[in-house]
Formats: structure tokens, sequence, C-alpha cells
């Protein structure tokens, strides 16, 4: 398979090459707009509008269109198609996992995921919420994503990569869109949106709502399986079913005018079910359920004092919540720790933690071009995080020395009780102050530099610096040398965990940091056909893990890890006729754990995506795609054999009809129902889920749209 892989891709850049060959010393200037001016811009590396292929950074974007040949109904599908960029799951609600470049942990908090440039992370494990849910995809305009450090323009989180989610406009809606999904899983998916304006308002709403039974894939064996074994019990309830019921209802508010945007949402999530169990053991009855709404006001005038200045000023506010809506059972009916003769917990080992937080937001900068060749851009900003309320009820203590749930009596309500409640309740403030200034100091030569300030109430401060050099080495052809440091924030769980049964805060941990360097070039020899090339070598400190230690039951948070990286991704978009565009990806990284000096693991090393738009007659889309993850290593101590590379193909049909109005598509997802799997976590004296974690078989889904 590896083989295969590597000769796959020598063929590719053989290609390539011999495109380029072909195509040097074509230098007709009068083509240089119709490359570069129907490119896709971006303002994620920068601020500002810029080209993809002169962005000061390795980027991607996708639109809407885009998701539509895709044929994806959630976020997470489109993401897997980037180059070095794997959605892998993590057990507890198979929660996505956004692996950049091999960086890869069970909470994923080294990924900064924005809302319209706003963060989303939630304080408690530095996510995007442990009752995420997905994220639907209709009211999304287009996605903007970095590979590499983003710290010196986003701060805390732009670690590994950042992903920047622009939902939709009155421009992008033009009109009202009404739709219905239905599929495997029992799944069924609606939304409603309209753009227009009112009272010299231009308005944009969008509501979606979903509901799915979800995929049912078997978990051989769980954690109460080795329990069982331990303590001669008959509890597990593996084999059986991952278990990922959920209900999600979106909806989003756009208003504008002038210099003003206002924007408003609200994500509704319920029934959520726990994937493989919160303690990785199966749990069929226990749900979450989580709202979070925000709210942002956006001043923006190109032309504030004079043409020169160009400023923007936004307040936000977010809410979120994780919340239980029926009793989750860390370990099954009849589980048994020998604690005391006969059956410790009858009902289960139940624990029901809720969490919830607010984040309030403000910043302001502006752009000055009045020198020349020199555009600089300042900005300063505050961030106040508050874990405001902590819950909980359970029936179960931790014992102290072997770390293993013992009887509390009946379920008991310890919220506010620090003996006994699983997390403190904590608030996190965090001011800073950034500078950029982009130096165009010789004809095709472009300079931009870049320094973040950050100072945080709870683990002091953080200076994060970036480099990028963009040349227009032809009018065709662009090379990019680029260089980042970035930090991530602890958690408040790895500072505040106390009384649980599995891991413990650490109040004196540092932030872990990375640098990278890159290399990059982007060649479009045609206006049919684009290239792209990126080389990156990384090192990753002060890595947080839980590690055990003499006389402390569970795991104890330390920055105790370092790890070392490099690889490439290749690109390749070519529109062959009119009616026939073909694109894929390789990406190669290699990870070390520079502690055990061995494979940092469970990221694959090699991914390759291709995917095909067939216009095959008018107004008939047909879009085939392809995504194979080859060779993913076990993790030091992890002695289960390599998980199994697999290849996931799709295909998706689509038909407009009407002048547009009407719009009907049928998908198929893993079309040869390949067993498709993603690494469970390695556990102590033994994996608790030995097989991984099962993806979706084949399956199904039609949906009908209408446009008026």
């Amino acid at each position: 398979m590896v083989f295969a892989t590597r000769l796959l891709f020598f063929l590719f850049l053989l290609f390539a090459v011999k495109v380029m060959a072909q195509n040097l010393g074509q230098e007709d200037e009068e083509t240089m707009d119709f490359v570069y001016g129907s490119e896709d811009m971006i303002s994620l590396a920068t601020g500002k509008q810029k080209p993809v292929p002169r962005a000061p950074a390795v980027a991607t974007v996708i639109t809407a269109e885009d998701i539509k040949e895709i044929g994806a109904t959630d976020l997470d599908e489109v993401l897997e198609t980037i180059p070095g960029l794997h959605v892998a799951r993590a057990p507890q609600g198979y929660n996505p996992i956004y692996s950049f470049r091999g960086i890869f942990s069970q909470f994923n908090p080294q990924v900064l995921v924005l809302i319209n440039g706003i963060p989303i992370t939630n304080l408690f494990h530095g996510d995007r919420n442990q009752i995420w849910g997905g994220m639907p995809l209709q009211a999304i305009s287009r996605i903007e994503v970095i590979r590499g450090p983003g710290s010196a323009i986003y701060g805390a989180d732009a670690f590994a990569g950042v992903i920047n989610v622009i939902t939709k406009t009155k421009q992008d809606i033009k009109g009202t869109e009404v739709g219905v999904r239905a599929g495997s899983f029992s799944t069924w998916d609606a939304w409603a949106l309209h753009g227009g304006s009112w009272g010299g308002f231009d308005i944009a709403v969008m509501l979606e709502y979903g509901d799915t039974n979800g995929q049912r894939e078997i978990i051989d064996a769980d954690a109460q399986t080795f329990f069982d074994d331990v303590f001669g019990t008959n509890a597990s309830l593996a084999p059986g079913p991952v278990n990922l019921q959920r209900e999600n209802f979106d909806a989003r508010l756009d208003i504008t005018r002038e210099h003003w945007r206002l924007r408003a949402g609200l994500q509704r999530r319920r029934n959520f079910e726990t994937g493989a169990g919160v303690a990785e053991a199966l749990d069929p009855n226990g749900q979450f359920a989580s709202d979070r709404w925000n709210v942002d006001l956006t001043y923006h005038n190109p032309e504030f004092f004079t043409k020169n200045w160009d400023v923007m000023a936004q307040l936000s506010y977010l809410d979120t919540t994780q919340e239980v809506q029926q009793d989750v059972r860390l370990f099954p009916p009849g589980a048994d720790f020998g604690a005391v003769p006969g059956v410790d917990f009858p009902e289960g080992v139940i624990g029901n933690p809720e969490v919830f937080e607010r984040h309030a937001r403000f910043n302001i900068s502006a752009f000055y071009k009045g020198f020349d060749k020199h555009q600089l851009r300042v900005g300063t900003g505050f961030y106040y995080g508050d874990l405001y309320k902590v819950k909980e009820t359970k029936n179960f203590l931790q014992d102290p020395i072997t770390g293993l749930p013992q009887p509390l009596g009946s379920l008991r309500d310890v919220t506010g009780d620090l003996s006994l409640v699983f997390l403190r309740e904590e608030n996190r403030k965090n001011y800073y102050f950034f500078m950029q200034e982009v130096w165009n100091f010789a004809n095709d030569w472009e300079l931009t530099a870049g320094l973040r300030y950050d100072h945080f109430s709870d683990f002091g401060h953080t200076v994060n610096p970036r480099l990028a050099l963009v040349w227009l080495t032809r009018y065709n052809l662009t090379t990019k040398f680029l260089y980042g440091r970035a930090f991530r924030a602890p958690s408040f769980a790895e500072l505040f965990n106390i009384n649980n049964p599995v891991t413990l805060g650490n109040p004196d941990l540092d932030p872990e940091t990375i640098e990278t360097i890159e290399l990059a070039f982007d060649y479009r020899p045609t206006d049919e056909l684009h290239f792209a090339l990126s080389l990156f070598h990384y090192q990753w400190d002060d890595i947080i893990q839980f590690v055990s230690e003499p006389g402390v039951a569970g795991h104890i948070a330390r920055n105790a890890g370092e790890q070392t990286g490099f690889g490439m991704e290749l690109e390749a978009d070519w529109g062959l006729t009119d009616d026939f565009h073909l694109l894929g990806n390789y990406a190669f990284q290699q990870s070390t754990d520079e502690k055990t000096d061995e494979n940092a693991g469970n990221a694959p090393h090699h991914q390759i995506y291709l995917r095909a738009d067939w216009e095959f007659l008018p107004d008939w889309h047909l879009n085939p795609q392809l995504n194979w993850i080859i060779d993913r290593s076990r993790v030091a101590g992890d002695n289960r054999l390599e998980i199994d590379d697999y290849s996931i193909f799709d295909l998706t049909l689509r038909r407009m009809v009407l002048k547009e109005h009407w719009e009907i598509a049928f998908s198929v997802r893993n079309l040869f129902d390949s067993d498709a799997r993603e690494p469970s976590p390695v556990s102590s004296p033994k994996t608790f889920i030995p097989h991984d974690l099962p993806l979706a078989g084949r399956s199904f889904f039609g949906e009908v749209r209408l446009r008026f």
C-alpha cells in the first residue's frame, strides 16, 4: 500500500514537472489578470482580502459551490478534503479531532475554529464544546483554512491551524431558499434561507434543523469488558453499537447597514448521545444537551479619518453550555469494582457533569496605507471568559489509591462541594496588542512581519512573531518563505480538574508552544491548471499531558511532551474541458515524539484525495470523490497492530431543473462499504476499545431544494 501511494505521488509529480516545462518561458503578461483576477480571496491570513496565491500563509478556501460538489451533510466531511488535515474521532460523542500535519490530541485544543472571525473556543476543554453535535452547511458561504500557526494575529489556540466559517449574507442568498434532505440512519434535515432588504437594512435569515439516530457500527469490546475480566462480572454492553443520536437546530441572522453589521446565532443541541461512552464504556441511555448562542456588532469604515485609514471595531458575546438531558453512565448497571460485597453499582456508575460559560470580546484594529510601499496594521483587544457555573450529580467517589469508582449511595447533587465536584468555577482575562507590517521592498517581493503580545490572568504573558516573504517569481509562479510561532492556552480541565477518577488539573501549567517554518509554491501554467506545493517543519514544546505520578490516583496534567514533525502537501486543480473538472491533493507527514524517540502516532502519514465535477448532460452533474487514509502508527506503548488503511468512495448526482429554481441531488457515502476505523485512545494496563472506533458504512441521502 505504501509503495503504491509513493508511486502514485511520483507519477503525479512527474506530470506536474512536465506541464511546468512545457509552459516555462510563456511570458504573456496579458494573461496575468486572467490567472489571478478570478482567484479565490482570503482574509484569514492578514485581516484583509488577498488572493490565495499571494497570501502570506498556506491557505485553502472552500466555497458553497464546492460544498455542494462534495455532497457533504456536515462541516467535518468538508474539512476532510483539505490537504494535511484529517478528521479523526474521540470516543465521547464521536467528537471530531481536526489533526493538522500530525498534531493529534484527544480534545483537540490545538486548532482554533472561528465563526465569522470570532473564536468559539470553550474554556472547559479548550475545544468547540464537548456537545458539538456537528455543524450543518446550508448557512455557510465559504470556509477559510490556514495550515500552520496563526497566533501572531489570532492569539491563543491558533496553533496547528485556523478554520474560519463564514456565514451567508443577503448577497449570497439573493431571495429565498428552502430544502429538505433524508437518508440513512433515520436522518432528515430541513432548512430555510432568506436574503432581502427592509427599511434600508440588508437582512439574511437562516434556519436549519436536523435529526438522526446516527450510524450503529459495532464496538466489540469496551472499558467494562476489561473490568469484567478483572472482577469476574458480566456487565459490559459490548459487543454493541455506538450511540450517535442527536437533534440539532441552528439559526442565524445577519443585518447590515452602511458601516455596521449585526450578527446573531443559536446552536441548539438535544438528545446528544455519548458515542463510545464518556469513559469508553457503552452507554445507550445517557444524553447531553447544549445551547450556544452568540451576538456580535462590527463597525468597519475603510476610510475612517482619511482614505489612508481602514478601521474596524468589534464587540461580541458567546454563551455556551454543557448540560445533561438523561443520566450519563460511565459504566453500565451491574458494574462491580470490588469495593463492597455484591454488586457495587446496580444502576451503573452515574456521573452528570454540567458546565456553563460566557465569553465577551472587544477588539479594534486599523490599517494605515499612507506610507510608500508599506501597509501598517495595529490592533488591541480584551477577552473575558467565565466558567461561571459547574453542576454535578453522581453516585460514586474516587478511590484515592486505585482511582476506581466506589459507591456513594443514591444519586447525589454535589454542586458547590469542592471535596466532591469535578471542576472549580474560574474565569480568565486576556489583554493583547498586535502589529503587522506589509512591505513591498522590491518589485515582486513582499515581506509581512507581525508580532502579538498577550497577557493572561491565569498563566502570565506570551509573545508570538511571524514572518512571511512572498516572491512573485514569475507572473504565474509564487514562492513563499514562512515562519511563525504560536501558543495554546491550558484548558480549565487541565488547570482545575478535581475529584476526577481519571485526570487531575495542575494550576502551574505553562502554555504549549510551536515554531513552524514553511516553503510554499503556487504555480498556474494555464488558466485551466493549478499546482500548489508546501513543505513544512515544526517543533512543538511544553505539550500538556496527563501523566501518572507516585502517590497520585489517576493522572495529573504536566508540561511533559515534545514533538517534531515535517512533511509536504501537493495540490492540483485541472479544468480539462468546460464540462469536466478534476482536483486532488496528496499530503505526507512524519512526526516524532521526542520523549520516546518514536513515531507520535494516530495521524496518517499519507493522505490522498481526488474529486471530479462532470456535467455529462446539460444541468446534470456527477461528482465522485475518493478519500484514502494510509499508514497510521500507534503511539509509544500501544502494542496493537498498526491500524488498517482505508479508502472511502462517495458519489453525488445533482440535477438543476426549471431554470435553476429546483435542484435535486442523490448521494452515496462510502459506496463500497469499506471498514474504516479511527484510532481509539491507548490506556494502561490495557486499551479499553482494542478494535478502534468504526466509521459509518454505506449510506444514502437524497435532497430537494427550491429557490424563489
